[in-house]
């Protein structure tokens, strides 16, 4: 039977029923019964969400995992509206109802089994911090923060769909002709659609690759910012100016794209000029200083350190630095160029050498006269 016809049914379940004055008092104490039945489970509900799920979340407390707390909390919604579908189920079901009408509320139960169960694992599907918490101890594998949140959206996509195959099949739709129904329009929608998929694929190049995570800082030409999310479709950038930019996946994947947060440290970079009247030997002095205190700085890198004396300008002796900082954080490195800028101008100081400032001599070759006044 279709669904029409079992709802057809049901609204004419009178048919069946024996509603004469000698059995009007029995059928009365069956609605009776039943909606004790009824009235049992709800009060069972309200028990064992009290207090056997207090117990459970108490026995999941007291595991090194977090898993088993959220498998407990995703499935509470569930069992409590569990209850209440079994308690109208065996209520419907005491009564003397109609083989076709005790079908039509078995199938209706089913569907609500399922429905509550793909639920609870729609609710358990969205704890994706706690799965990449819990990965590397589990399985070895450390998820990358970028590829969690997408993998995310695929499994709840594949749960409602399965979820939806399943009750398609409890009312006895033709699954075949619904999987062929999708291929044949498959062609059309991919014509149809041609840049939402540009963007899926698109999606899947950057998860694959991995040029950034969540949380990094990139450049692209597009675009500078922290990466927020991704999806299916774009890619979500805060810029610096704290608006959020919502970048399509399939433009994002073809740019080159710079990630600052993977720089291992930081450049600092720049020619330091003093007066060409600096003896030879305070010059020499202030390089063996500023070197000896980069390498001795806790937050430089050591691993490459250049001062030395690079050009003669043309107003200034021209020192060049070549180093890096330990941090990456741009509020971090400021704060680290600061101090050696501070540090190296204190050796300058001390030394009695002075910084040279762009100036233009001027030789004039006959002595210039000047008249006396009066």
């Amino acid at each position: 039977m279709s669904l029409p016809e079992y709802v057809d049914v049901f609204f004419n379940a009178s048919n069946y029923l024996p509603f004469s004055n000698e059995t009007l008092i029995p059928w009365l104490i069956r609605i009776g019964a039943a909606l004790g039945i009824f009235f049992f489970f709800l009060l069972l509900r309200n028990f064992f969400t009290r207090r056997i799920f207090a117990i459970f979340l108490r026995l999941a407390k007291n595991t090194k995992t977090n898993l088993d707390n959220c498998l407990v909390k995703s499935f509470e919604e569930p069992f409590k509206w569990l209850f209440i579908i079994l308690g109208l189920y065996l209520a419907f079901m005491y009564l003397p109802l109609s083989g076709e009408v005790n079908l039509l509320i078995t199938r209706i139960f089913r569907t609500g089994l399922v429905g509550l169960t793909a639920l609870g694992f729609f609710r358990l599907a969205s704890n994706y911090n706690v799965f990449a918490e819990e990965m590397p101890s589990l399985v070895g594998v450390k998820l990358d923060e970028i590829l969690i949140p997408f993998l995310t959206k695929v499994v709840k996509f594949v749960i409602i769909v399965l979820a939806l195959i399943v009750i398609l099949q409890e009312w006895d739709y033709d699954i075949n002709g619904f999987i062929a129904g999708l291929g044949l329009g498959g062609l059309a929608f991919a014509l149809a659609a041609q840049q939402t998929l540009a963007n899926l694929f698109g999606g899947i190049v950057i998860i694959t690759d991995k040029p950034f995570s969540i949380g990094d800082w990139i450049l692209t030409p597009s675009v500078e910012g922290t990466v927020e999310d991704i999806n299916f479709r774009s890619t979500k950038i805060r810029t610096f100016a704290q608006a959020v930019v919502t970048m399509p996946n399939s433009t994002l994947a073809n740019e080159p794209i710079t990630n600052w947060s993977r720089m291992g440290k930081r450049r600092i970079t720049f020619n330091l000029g003093v007066t060409y009247n600096t003896p030879r030997e305070k010059l020499e002095k202030c390089i063996r200083e500023i070197k000896e205190m980069l390498v001795n700085h806790p937050e430089i890198h050591p691993e490459t350190i250049f001062v030395n004396f690079d050009s003669f300008g043309e107003s200034s002796l021209n020192i060049f630095l070549y180093f890096f900082t330990r941090t990456t954080n741009w509020g971090e490195f400021l704060r680290v160029k600061e101090d050696t800028n501070l540090k190296i101008m204190s050796i300058l100081e001390k030394e009695g050498v002075s910084f040279a400032l762009p100036s233009t001599s001027i030789y004039f070759e006959n002595e210039i006269k000047t008249s006396s006044p009066g």
